[in-house]
């Protein structure tokens, strides 16, 4: 009774929400935006149940934020400019753009093994895996999840000292939150802090993100949306063993806009953190109908959306899928498809962007609904902006 009364009250905000005034930035959008993302969002709202949304949208480079729904459905509040969502595994291109100004600042280089920074797992099979390998999911072999007996850094090491390989480091793609985690821990003992500081303090700042945290302050907790699994059950993501490095940020759909624009070389950043994010987009391996970059994923556009739904399925996250190395590595290009998916129990996240459009999407959502979903709305979206901007 229970559920059946958050759906009850979550149809009703759906209802008075879903087409109540969005942002102020979107209010300033030009029609034609906002009704390409009302017709892919709204939807699948409905489908699914979703309480509350959040699109954000660079479009012939200028951004704008739509919102829908509510951040939460116990006290009805709506969702706005200023709601975090958890961004799931989209974190990871946080991590990667750190290990990535790591390298330009010198403190550390991808093609280093992780024995350089971890002397105990000198001699072992993962004191060999490069730097590169953590960041694009190719060190051999890892689990989707840091194992559950796992519960601090000193056990995560025994771990890793244990480790054997299941395919030679560089010929398999194992999608795992361990590697880009290793890779997290390694980038902040190599720029001789911890992870968390150097993310709030200069990462965030440099790119100029005001609402992107590890950890919510106090006051802006009530901006924090609640996630909600399938059942209506309330959940917010838990910390744990490498949590922060792989899937630990929240932020606004404003504030993931501007990160496209600053993916999309459209900000005026520090010319070290702009090397540093462009660098992210070098593709490293080919792996099924993706290049693998540094956490982010590639495709040649134009796309179709049967690519994508295959580099963004289950299979490609769950299963090990054979890779090849890029050598020389790819050298970042304007003319593709880059995008990342993030979930957690009660949050689902997508973002893409066509740098030579100038054109990018990022959909937040405080409920984990299908990644076929995200990407096919995203996709209908992107290709209607594409087709009304030629």
């Amino acid at each position: 009774m229970k559920f059946r009364t958050l759906s009850l009250m979550a149809a009703v905000a759906f209802a008075v929400c879903a087409t109540a005034p969005v942002s102020h930035a979107a209010d300033n959008a030009p029609a034609d935006i906002k009704r390409s993302v009302d017709a892919a969002i709204q939807p699948v709202m409905a489908k699914y149940g979703i309480h509350g949304m959040a699109v954000g949208i660079v479009a012939a480079g200028k951004p704008y934020v739509f919102d829908y729904g509510v951040a939460s459905a116990e006290t009805g509040q709506p969702v706005t400019r200023d709601t975090l969502f958890e961004l799931g595994s989209i974190s990871k291109t946080f991590t990667a753009t750190l290990a990535s100004y790591a390298q330009v600042s010198g403190d550390l280089s991808l093609s280093d093994t992780t024995s350089r920074y971890l002397p105990v797992l000198q001699g072992k099979p993962f004191g060999n895996v490069r730097l590169v390998n953590l960041g694009t999911h190719t060190p051999g072999g890892l689990p989707l999840q840091v194992p559950d007996n796992i519960h601090n850094n000193d056990e995560l090491m025994q771990y890793f000292e244990a480790w054997q390989p299941s395919c030679t480091p560089g010929t398999c793609r194992t999608y795992a939150n361990p590697g880009i985690g290793m890779l997290g821990l390694i980038t902040a003992k190599s720029m001789g802090q911890e992870f968390e500081p150097l993310m709030q303090k200069r990462l965030f700042p440099a790119l100029g993100l005001k609402s992107s945290y590890l950890d919510v302050p106090q006051a802006r907790m009530p901006d924090y949306a609640q996630g909600y699994r399938n059942n209506g059950a309330p959940v917010r993501v838990s910390p744990g063993v490498l949590s922060e490095e792989a899937y630990g940020v929240k932020a606004t759909a404003a504030d993931m806009t501007r990160f496209m624009q600053a993916n999309m070389n459209l900000l005026q950043l520090d010319a070290k953190w702009q090397h540093a994010i462009d660098a992210t987009h070098t593709g490293y391996f080919k792996a099924g109908v993706l290049t693998q970059d540094l956490i982010w994923e590639q495709y040649a556009y134009p796309v179709t959306l049967k690519t994508l739904l295959a580099g963004n399925s289950s299979a490609m996250a769950l299963k090990a899928t054979p890779a090849t190395e890029i050598n020389p590595p790819q050298a970042p290009r304007q003319d593709v498809w880059i995008n990342k998916t993030g979930s957690t129990n009660g949050f689902g996240a997508y973002v893409a962007y066509i740098p030579e459009k100038q054109l990018g999407i990022v959909i937040l959502a405080n409920q984990n609904f299908p990644i076929d979903d995200r990407v096919s709305a995203a996709y209908q979206i992107l290709t209607a902006l594409a087709n009304g901007a030629q």
